[in-house]
């Protein structure tokens, strides 16, 4: 492995924003340091060499990008969180004639498509369009497949079923070439696209924004300024949900929320 000095890090951090305007500054630097290491030992080089080969107009600037960012996920994580979601959010949503959900963050796709199965089951799909963002258009490409390996729906499925889903995980994909493909009536109901939650701003009113495992990678200050974005976004008494090691502790706008569920970090905003 390839070791990085915090010093070489922040030049990388300064160098990216430079080329590609990508603000890395407010990510928590442990992160950033074990990520960029595997980047240079993957490809043989040092940070010098990187630096040299970083230029206006490369890919190798959003090549690395791609890289320093999250993008583990799968269907149904948590099953405990939809199964929340499902008895105590659902209830309050039920008299809208159109919802917006916003899953930020997304990877490639997992808890877009698990929103859909759970809105599918209880019969708000067809009112509903999700969208589903993240910074890395690599795996936004993949999401927009929706396919997967045959080996990771045992997961998937396990964790459906943990959930209370109503039916088999399977009724929602099809087998070809060895792969798992989602439904078109379950893709049909997803935009994905680019969106980046530390420099862009709000696009749309929800009544449900997802953004789970995402915090943990920022600072302090970043996470206030993202807090202030979802809060933006939200319509009144629309939800907001963290993952299980986030909170809205310190967030600025904690007071603005009344908490659903203090385990899984399930909010909805009261003024």
């Amino acid at each position: 492995m390839v070791l990085i000095e915090y010093s070489e890090l922040e030049t990388l951090i300064g160098r990216i924003h430079e080329i590609s305007g990508f603000d890395f500054s407010g990510y928590a630097r442990p992160s950033l340091l074990r990520r960029a290491s595997r980047y240079l030992t993957q490809h043989t080089m040092n940070v010098k060499d990187l630096l040299l080969h970083i230029e206006p107009g490369g890919g190798i600037v959003y090549d690395l990008i791609q890289e320093l960012t999250v993008n583990y996920s799968e269907m149904f994580r948590d099953p405990d969180f939809f199964m929340k979601v499902k008895t105590d959010v659902f209830s309050y949503l039920e008299s809208y004639p159109a919802l917006r959900f916003w899953v930020a963050g997304c990877a490639s796709g997992e808890e877009a498509f698990s929103m859909a199965i759970l809105l599918k089951e209880a019969g708000y799909l067809e009112r509903s369009i999700i969208y589903a963002t993240d910074l890395n258009n690599k795996v936004l490409t993949a999401a927009r497949e929706g396919v997967f390996t045959l080996g990771n729906t045992r997961t998937f499925s396990e964790n459906y079923l943990l959930a209370a889903g109503k039916n088999s995980l399977s009724d929602y994909y099809h087998v070809a070439y060895n792969m798992a493909v989602i439904s078109p009536e379950i893709r049909k109901k997803i935009v994905f696209s680019l969106h980046d939650l530390t420099g862009d701003g709000v696009f749309n009113e929800f009544q449900f924004i997802s953004c789970r495992n995402v915090m943990i990678y920022f600072t302090l200050e970043l996470r206030q300024n993202v807090f202030r974005l979802l809060y933006d976004s939200l319509s009144m008494l629309g939800f907001l949900c963290l993952g299980k090691r986030e909170t809205l502790r310190y967030s600025g706008i904690e007071q603005n929320f009344k908490i659903i569920d203090s385990t899984l970090n399930i909010y909805q905003k009261i003024q």
